[in-house]
């Protein structure tokens, strides 16, 4: 009679000890994503996706030893940028196998293919940039132009279209200790 009681009781100690046991490590992992959710706080929103610090501060430190002069505004006014034209892409049904080739690939098809460099604007750069070419004549030097011109028209076009989903998009920048700026 007196085993069968410790028994029970050593069950019931055992069965404490695991739901103690259990809790505790339910207390220690919620303290644990608090604490990550504290170090990982949202840099910026678009719409329904999050860039988060960590996420900023690793392309910072990639972009600085670039372009040493960036700000981290910059970067992620970058950030952000790349995460519409991304989203845009794959609306359309674009694919490919990383980030940067989904990029050229919208690049290619929905802006580069538009465009046509007139042979007036080839005549008219050569004559205003003259003293670059280094006497070179126009002949030699026009694919070099058609792909400057080209590649500048790419730019400011691709710009142009940032800029139009930006205004489409809910952007909220939470750089300055968590107050949002839109």
């Amino acid at each position: 009679m007196i085993s069968k009681q410790l028994r029970r009781q050593q069950k019931i100690s055992y069965k404490s000890f695991c739901l103690l046991f259990i809790a505790l490590i339910l207390i220690i992992d919620h303290r644990s994503l608090a604490v990550a959710e504290i170090r990982d706080c949202v840099a910026s929103f678009v719409d329904n996706t999050a860039i988060t610090m960590s996420e900023l501060e690793e392309t910072y430190k990639k972009a600085v030893e670039l372009a040493p002069g960036i700000t981290k505004e910059e970067v992620l006014n970058t950030m952000i940028n790349k995460v519409l034209l991304l989203r845009e892409a794959k609306r359309i049904g674009l694919e490919a196998s990383s980030e940067d080739e989904l990029l050229k690939e919208y690049t290619d098809l929905k802006i580069r293919a538009f465009i046509r460099i007139r042979e007036e604007e080839i005549t008219d750069f050569y004559e205003k940039h003259l003293n670059n070419f280094q006497g070179k004549e126009i002949e030699s030097v026009r694919d070099e132009i058609e792909g400057y011109l080209t590649e500048k028209e790419v730019n400011d076009r691709l710009k142009s279209r940032i800029k139009e989903l930006r205004e489409k998009a809910f952007i909220k920048i939470q750089l300055n200790g968590g107050k949002g700026v839109e």
